[in-house]
């Protein structure tokens, strides 16, 4: 973002609680009526536990994230977007996108339903001038709540060889391109 505005132009991160409609449609108004039309929205939202562990309640969660919150977003999105006849939607996904592991079945079927969402969208958005896109990001992205996990789990903050994670600025660059 800081390249961005450092280029002149305008960009913000923003948060809101995808999995709830209003605040969805809220969360446009306000980036709309701030900063202008909106010209790319970039999905990436996912949870998981164990098989054993998950319950349905926690599997349902699991799939309204990853998954019925990117339905939201990317309707309201292309609701911002398609009016002005130009943009881009992407969605992030993982491996377990396109294949179920051991450990992953909440966040696969998430995932898989997401990137679903996204080809459908993709089919219906293009002739309207409007990209939408599925990425498979794999691994780990170097970032606060990655660095949450990691302490988490071991108790500390593991000692990591460089480069181990995924610099957030590489994956920006990545979507920027897909944008351009």
């Amino acid at each position: 973002m800081q390249k961005i505005v450092a280029s002149g132009g305008r960009a913000r991160a923003v948060g809101t609680d995808v999995r709830n409609e209003e605040a969805v449609q809220a969360i446009f108004a306000q980036v709309g009526s701030e900063l202008g039309p909106v010209e790319v929205c970039l999905f990436n939202a996912g949870a998981n536990s164990p098989l054993i562990e998950t319950s349905g309640r926690l599997f349902f969660k699991a799939w309204e994230l990853a998954c019925c919150a990117g339905f939201l977003t990317g309707r309201e999105a292309a609701r911002y977007i398609v009016p002005r006849g130009r943009g881009t939607i992407l969605f992030t996904g993982a491996t377990a996108s396109v294949r179920g592991g051991s450990g992953f079945a909440a966040f696969a079927a998430a995932k898989f339903g997401l990137r679903a969402l996204a080809q459908s969208m993709a089919r219906e958005l293009a002739p309207k001038k409007i990209h939408a896109a599925h990425l498979i990001i794999d691994g780990a992205i170097d970032s606060e709540a990655i660095h949450r996990r990691l302490s988490a789990a071991t108790g500390t903050m593991p000692d990591l060889a460089p480069d181990s994670l995924i610099q957030t600025g590489s994956v920006a660059e990545a979507y920027w391109a897909l944008h351009n």
